[in-house]
């Protein structure tokens, strides 16, 4: 694919992927599952939550949005449905009263065809932005929280997983994407595979020619920051709101991008347009403004959605505030790019 140029304003806000269902598409999916809808209107009714999605996104200001992950019940488990191979046996407890379907890998794993292809068009054809983001759950992530019945180790099962998803990103390449975002909050869990496992993450993006996103979440940044360079992404996106941006200084020596977490998708708070300018203006001492993006934490599916949409709102005001300081140094507008470095 060729690249094409898009230009954004200075400090682009997007979302890290997931969003609130509304309430009428929980009640809906519930009604489907007992058998009181037919696939089509199941379709048209996530359709349906894509565009309002959409429409809080374009309200908050958000300039790269995404579908909301309107679709997906769980990010591990929606691509293991969709990977010949995988089985369920049923759901396992992962924190509280939530639980997941979690998959086992029974056969060799075999790419089916597009995964979220379909999801990106529809997203593209509905939505107010030169540009939306597409979220991929990454290889280590979907190993790591999978049992493994089949490969003789965790990390051929996960290198077979990320040619699984180089496929679906070339996939969506082909299909137009020019952003797509790798979701590995497993990453650095287990210290010990974190050398593969960064590997895995470069397979998975071997051979791209888009922007290419890897968000980390909820982890020690200082076992991720020696592979800093290895990983062959342009951005890291990256929670800090939730620990009180303290930890900034493992910043130091990024030569990426960095999508700047500065919100908390685990309080109902809103935090204030002041909060998030001052947040911008600290991670400023690490990273230059243009090679910074505004995002939340993580994904704000737990939220309500009413708090989810103030708290974009919140992000997009913060983020403008400090907008009009860099305009006053000449600085407005940047491209989207696609490199490895960041100066």
């Amino acid at each position: 694919m060729v690249w094409r140029k898009v230009e954004l304003p200075v400090l682009p806000t997007t979302v890290i992927g997931s969003y609130p269902r509304p309430k009428w598409l929980r009640e809906f999916i519930a009604g489907y599952r007992e058998g009181r809808y037919k696939e089509e209107q199941m379709r048209e009714a996530f359709d349906d939550a894509v565009i309002a999605v959409l429409n809080d996104h374009r309200e908050a200001g958000v300039d790269i949005p995404t579908d909301g992950e309107m679709r997906r019940d769980e990010m591990v488990e929606y691509f293991a449905e969709r990977i010949e191979g995988f089985k369920f046996y049923g759901p396992v407890r992962v924190w509280g009263n939530n639980y997941f379907r979690k998959p086992a890998v029974v056969s060799r794993l075999r790419y089916r065809g597009p995964m979220v292809v379909d999801e990106y068009l529809f997203t593209k054809k509905v939505t107010y932005s030169d540009i939306v983001k597409v979220t991929i759950t990454g290889p280590y992530t979907i190993a790591d929280w999978s049992f493994n019945e089949y490969y003789p180790s965790k990390e051929e099962l996960a290198f077979e997983i990320a040619r699984i998803i180089n496929k679906e990103i070339k996939a969506l390449e082909e299909a137009g994407a020019i952003y797509v975002q790798v979701d590995e909050p497993a990453l650095t869990t287990h210290p010990e595979e974190i050398g593969w496992a960064v590997e895995a993450v470069n397979e998975a993006v071997k051979g791209v020619n888009i922007k290419v996103g890897l968000h980390v979440c909820y982890s020690d940044y200082n076992i991720l920051k020696p592979y800093y360079d290895r990983l062959n992404v342009s951005q890291f996106a990256l929670e800090f709101a939730n620990r009180g941006f303290r930890d900034l200084d493992v910043l130091k020596g990024l030569n990426k991008e960095l999508g700047f977490g500065v919100v908390d998708v685990h309080s109902r708070r809103v935090e204030t347009p002041e909060e998030v300018a001052a947040a911008i203006r600290k991670v400023m001492e690490y990273v230059p403004p243009e090679c910074l993006f505004i995002n939340p934490d993580c994904g704000l599916k737990l939220l309500p959605r009413k708090i989810a949409k103030q708290k974009l709102k919140a992000m997009v005001e913060g983020t403008r505030i400090i907008r009009q300081e860099l305009r006053k140094r000449g600085l407005e507008r940047i491209e989207l790019r696609k490199d490895l470095t960041c100066p």
